[in-house]
């Protein structure tokens, strides 16, 4: 028997004041989640799965949060997207 693989998937912000929260709570939330720092850029890999929540962002900035918002500092993604006004994922998964 194989043992399934699974793929990663990937989002990558700029490094900046406005993203620091962003990637707070995606490390937060997403504790298979690793965060690697290039100049200028944070991506974040996860395995299978990777979800953004509002009401985390909300929580660290402290005041309500607009989804897409991220969209300003996002550099890159990986993944199959699927958004709503509360949570944007990426995964592989069906």
């Amino acid at each position: 028997m194989t043992t399934p693989v699974i793929s990663k998937v990937f989002i990558a912000f700029q490094d900046n004041e406005e993203s620091r929260p962003v990637i707070e709570a995606i490390l937060a939330d997403n504790p298979e989640a690793v965060a690697v720092q290039s100049p200028g850029l944070v991506k974040i890999d996860a395995p299978g799965r990777l979800v953004v929540r509002r009401e985390t962002i909300e929580e660290i900035v402290g005041r309500p949060f607009d989804l897409q918002q991220i969209q300003v500092n996002l550099v890159t993604l990986s993944g199959r997207v699927d958004e709503d006004d509360d949570e944007f994922s990426l995964s592989w998964l069906n």
